[in-house]
């Protein structure tokens, strides 16, 4: 499956510190139960790439609509 499959498949994401220091992403769906944990400094790499992917699919939304 790539970035750009759909899927009917549903998962909660929580995302929090642990008291160990790292940051933890949580997927839970059906038969899946996948903690990850990262470093500070790899959480906020993650994040950045996150708001960047955001940013780049608004801006593919909003060229889309001004072509219209």
């Amino acid at each position: 499956m790539g970035i750009n499959s759909e899927s009917d498949f549903s998962a909660n994401l929580q995302i929090g510190p642990t008291d160990q220091g790292m940051v933890r992403i949580y997927i839970q769906g059906d038969d899946i139960d996948l903690p990850m944990d990262f470093d500070p400094e790899e959480a906020l790499e993650i994040a950045e790439e996150l708001k960047s992917a955001a940013q780049r699919a608004a801006a593919s939304v909003a060229g889309g609509k001004k072509k219209r």
